[in-house]
């Protein structure tokens, strides 16, 4: 009989999720690694021993099909879906972008959570949100990011009060400036050189593990235990708008 806790990761495919799903796995959770990119997944899953599910969290009847593979009892769900697309001033700003950042990033966070919270209480499980310091401040032409994840946050905070007395952790991880392969990429639709200038000159720009690894600390944490929020960047972000970078 399997008696593994279950996690479950969305967004596993890549980065940050995908790191994530691997420092779960290494502590024992069986992972649900839930993301729209199958092949990925399952690639994943047959590595760590886990179970791939094609999810889109903006759509209801994939979370619905996350929810019956979580089962009735979830130790953990790491809320990674998301995203950044275009960086824009507000004037020229696409806003069907800003649409798309605020379905994945709250409403599908929402969504998720919805559905797997009676499993989380039955578990007394927690919730880990990966939102950004990009909600902490703005900052030029990312108004519909910086929004989308100030909603995320407002979501986690009105979540840890609502819940104040069940059995459920609400925790929330803000990472500063991460080196994935996609999410700059993703952001410049596709301009690998614009992707590439973000990080320019920064010693050591935080790696996905490196934020895998605080979620995996706060996820196993005991039960009375409740990180309400880390912020984690790398040394050479001192703040939003102040980054050394070498040679410039």
């Amino acid at each position: 009989m399997n008696n593994r806790r279950i996690a479950v990761v969305t967004g596993a495919s890549s980065g940050i999720g995908a790191a994530t799903a691997r420092r779960l796995a290494a502590e024992g959770f069986e992972v649900i690694c839930a993301a729209r990119r199958r092949d990925r997944i399952e690639a994943l899953a047959a590595e760590i021993g886990g179970r791939a599910l094609a999810c889109d969290v903006t759509v209801d009847a994939d979370v619905d099909r996350l929810a019956q593979q979580a089962g009735p009892q979830l130790a953990v769900l790491v809320n990674n879906a998301g995203g950044a697309f275009r960086q824009e001033p507000v004037a020229v700003a696409d806003l069907t972008a800003w649409q798309a950042m605020f379905d994945v990033n709250v409403l599908g966070a929402a969504r998720v959570t919805q559905a797997l919270l009676p499993a989380l209480i039955a578990a007394q499980g927690v919730i880990v949100f990966v939102t950004s310091t990009a909600a902490d401040a703005p900052y030029e032409g990312g108004a519909g990011y910086n929004a989308a994840k100030a909603g995320e946050r407002s979501l986690v905070g009105a979540l840890r009060l609502e819940l104040f007395d069940q059995p459920v952790r609400i925790t929330e991880i803000a990472p500063g400036m991460v080196r994935t392969d996609e999410f700059a990429l993703v952001r410049y639709d596709g301009d690998q050189a614009k992707a590439d200038a973000v990080y320019a000159g920064v010693p050591e720009p935080l790696v996905a593990d490196d934020i895998a690894d605080a979620i995996a600390w706060m996820a196993t944490r005991p039960s009375h235990v409740n990180i309400d929020r880390l912020t984690i960047r790398p040394r050479a972000q001192a703040a939003q708008h102040k980054v050394h970078r070498i040679g410039q």
